[in-house]
């Protein structure tokens, strides 16, 4: 068995979060010319759960590609992709500052749901799971939303916040997993690693 994990993510919270388990990991990041955005594509009324499990399968299937082009040792790759819902309204990563403030318009004063998918695979065998959480937000007036906008943490985050970063000011009420919303459950997670025969 080996004694490490490939993580494919650009995400430095999914490596802090693999860092709290004591699990040795290393990054198995896209090339230059990968549209590894692509993959996120959103298929038409897509419900959120079946989009974040293709997303998360996808970006093994990726992965695995790297690996094998790049002539790597083998080892499991673990993927994961977050996405913030309202009903069956998936919101991905903001395009824009603009679209960022429309995000959390939306969201303000209301619960809304992050499912995280989470697969850990080789060439034989993958394993997924998926978590999925409830966060509640304050009623944010509009100079709320265009100052926290301002600080750029929205951008590039799932939903337009961060629950780690300043959003907490803003969050009323976490039902679930922290570290999901985060971008990797620990809980989920650790049980994919069993599956691999990893001791936690």
């Amino acid at each position: 068995m080996n004694d490490f994990i490939y993580l494919a993510s650009q995400s430095p919270r999914r490596s802090q979060l693999l860092d709290q388990l004591g699990v040795r990991h290393e990054l198995l990041l896209p090339e230059p010319d990968e549209d590894a955005e692509a993959l996120e594509t959103v298929l038409g009324n897509e419900a959120p759960a079946v989009y974040v499990k293709r997303v998360t399968q996808l970006k093994l299937d990726a992965a695995l590609r790297r690996l094998a082009s790049r002539g790597l040792p083998t080892a499991p790759v673990l993927c994961s992709d977050t996405t913030v819902a309202l009903g069956r309204v998936i919101f991905g990563k903001p395009a824009n500052a603009a679209d960022a403030e429309r995000m959390l318009t939306v969201l303000s004063d209301k619960t809304h749901r992050v499912l995280t998918g989470v697969v850990l695979g080789t060439f034989t065998e993958r394993h997924h799971a998926l978590s999925e959480s409830r966060v509640t937000f304050d009623k944010l007036s509009a100079v709320q939303i265009q100052a926290y906008v301002a600080s750029g943490e929205p951008l590039g985050k799932a939903g337009a916040y961060a629950v780690q970063g300043r959003a907490a000011a803003y969050i009323s009420h976490v039902n679930g997993s922290y570290s999901g919303i985060m971008g990797l459950p620990l809980f989920e997670t650790a049980r994919l690693l069993q599956s691999f025969g990893y001791l936690l």
